[in-house]
């Protein structure tokens, strides 16, 4: 008998692509010891967005839970999805970045690497999987599959040897869109099984419906370890059910060994969770054989429901698909996988809602089409490239071969508020919300996201962060962005009304004194006037200020940058529509902007 192994990405991946990664620690250790008792082959905790979403929606310490974890899962290997050279970010982080992040990673508890790069630039592994190994943890070099007129079996055998000879354990097949079909999947893992020594694990989404079969194919081709979910988070945009191939599997050569009814159990007490997380589960139902078209992975497809929602733009959701392969084809066909998918989800939403291709451009593709990320697949759009970065070189060497050592600076930058490397780390992959983060612990003002109750009382912690106050006939708009620590007598409450800070020492709300409206306040409540002439600088869609790159006073060419926001976790340069002087900037860093307001004004006369 020949035994399938399995790793269950319920703790990182199966949330991640049903419900934006919102689960949350507290949610995850009451079944850690059943899920230890399994004999799972590894469990996917850590990685991908986790890492993002606990900083930025949860107020989560990422390093606390990846311990808490390890502590629970004391029989079990415990696997993370790495980036390559963008770790857990969105940029190349120098070598001694990447060098300390997985030094520490492999300290708190991760014992398989999972390591991709978005490119498939093999380039882009090599420091990570180095580390890895140095760290004595299993390196797992990772293929992200997808299809185009560029990728065909051959290029993924000839990587998968680099993998080999880069010193991988093993390959993983990663299908984070549910492109592979089942007689594909045969081929390519039993050219891959025939090319190399090494173990091949397989990770397909259920997005397009043929992921059991896609499975099934691989085990008859070779493949000893698949990656699936607990039913509660399975199929749709996830992946397939554990249960469900273990009961396949069963009384065959292929018997995974795992005990059906444990695994029930554990799938019950997941049902009962995902209710917790309703209003973030996705519209997306599946299956969708859409995607053997649109290419759109399971995690970015609820992030795009998710961020689309917040947007009030919902309804444009078919509009963005659409874009994303035309975007995708100007970039030269990179695989869909963050941070990738990020870059082009937004480009394309931005081409969308805008109703213009590239009027607005992110930071992120310019970058890319720079060079930055590595290189891309296949020739980009000369015109796009052009309209992006001028006549700036492009480079075509290792992005981060030009890249400084980085942690002594980050260490000076973010001095205090570190207590160790780990939050060293923490600002390093975001330093606008790591930052943000650090400072509300050190202030004990950490705030989650709301959760919408299921016909029970909401809790303490789930406290909204932000809402509407209608007071004798005028409405404020009310955001709280931290609370002091419930054992104290008197509570600080750190909030803006209509915009303008607010810290109230009451336990309620009632003693907020109302602010009068401005009539022309925007329709987020802020007090920015509406733009209305062709020198007010306004944000294509809703957003944060990360910088402001003028003073008032300055001349200004059309075109010049003037700020820098960031939405759907991209950065965006906002430039000046018109040729001028700045005569008022309404804006500072950290504010959140709407797309009627004005940030800046440019008089043109």
């Amino acid at each position: 008998m020949t035994t399938v192994n399995i790793t269950d990405v319920i703790l990182r991946d199966a949330h991640q692509s049903l419900i934006a990664t919102r689960m949350r620690t507290e949610d995850m250790l009451p079944a850690c010891e059943r899920l230890d008792r399994i004999g799972y082959w590894s469990l996917e905790v850590w990685g991908g967005a986790t890492f993002d979403a606990c900083l930025r929606y949860l107020k989560e310490d990422p390093w606390q839970r990846l311990e808490d974890l390890r502590v629970a899962l004391p029989n079990t290997r415990l696997q993370m999805l790495l980036r390559g050279q963008n770790l857990l970010g969105y940029r190349h982080y120098s070598d001694d970045v990447v060098e300390a992040f997985v030094e520490r990673a492999a300290a708190t508890g991760i014992d398989v690497f999972r390591v991709f790069d978005a490119l498939n630039d093999t380039r882009n592994l090599q420091t990570a999987i180095a580390a890895v190994r140095k760290s004595g943890k299993h390196a797992q070099g990772t293929i992200c599959y997808t299809t185009s007129p560029v990728h065909d079996t051959g290029k993924f055998i000839a990587m998968a040897r680099e993998l080999e000879d880069m010193g991988c354990d093993s390959i993983a097949i990663k299908d984070m869109a549910g492109l592979m079909t089942p007689m594909v999947t045969g081929t390519l893992v039993s050219e891959i099984t025939r090319a190399t020594r090494l173990p091949v694990h397989l990770h397909c989404h259920a997005t397009a419906g043929t992921a059991e079969m896609c499975l099934l194919k691989a085990i008859e081709s070779g493949c000893r370890h698949i990656d699936t979910a607990i039913s509660a988070f399975s199929g749709s945009t996830s992946h397939p059910a554990t249960e469900s191939m273990v009961a396949a599997l069963r009384n065959t050569d292929y018997d995974t060994g795992l005990d059906l009814d444990a695994l029930q159990e554990i799938g019950l007490y997941f049902r009962d969770v995902r209710k917790k997380y309703h209003q973030f589960d996705s519209d997306y139902l599946g299956p969708d054989t859409r995607v053997q078209v649109y290419q759109v992975p399971g995690g970015m497809i609820s992030n795009l429901y998710s961020q689309l929602r917040e947007q009030g733009a919902l309804d444009r959701i078919e509009d963005v698909f659409a874009e994303i392969p035309a975007v995708r084809k100007d970039l030269g066909y990179p695989p869909l996988v963050t941070p990738t998918s990020q870059i082009i989800g937004a480009q394309a939403v931005l081409n969308v809602l805008t109703g213009k291709r590239y009027s607005t451009i992110t930071n992120e593709v310019k970058l890319y089409l720079q060079g930055r990320y590595g290189k891309a697949p296949a020739a980009v759009d000369p015109q796009v490239q052009q309209q992006a970065i001028g006549k700036e070189n492009v480079i075509d060497v290792r992005p981060a071969d030009l890249l400084d050592s980085e942690m002594g600076r980050l260490r000076e930058q973010i001095g205090e508020l570190a207590d160790n490397e780990a939050d060293v780390l923490t600002y390093a992959m975001f330093p606008e919300i790591g930052k943000e983060f650090l400072q509300q612990r050190k202030q004990n003002a950490l705030v989650p996201e709301t959760l919408e109750p299921v016909g029970k009382k909401k809790t303490d912690h789930a406290r909204p962060t932000e809402f509407n106050v209608t007071l004798h006939g005028e409405s404020y708009h009310i955001k709280v962005t931290g609370t002091g620590h419930s054992t104290l007598d008197n509570r600080p409450f750190y909030m803006t009304v209509d915009g303008v800070p607010e810290e109230v020492l009451v336990e309620t709300l009632d003693q907020i004194s109302p602010v009068k409206k401005d009539k022309n306040a925007t329709a987020g409540g802020s007090r920015r006037p509406r733009a209305t002439r062709p020198g007010h600088v306004t944000a294509s869609m809703p957003g944060t200020i990360i910088d402001v790159l003028v003073a008032v006073g300055d001349l200004v060419e059309a075109g010049t940058p003037v700020i820098i926001s960031e939405a759907m976790k991209m950065e965006t340069e906002i430039q000046a529509p018109v040729a001028g002087r700045v005569t008022a900037i309404h804006v500072a860093r950290g504010d959140s902007v709407n797309p009627d307001e004005t940030l800046v004004e440019i008089n043109d006369d």
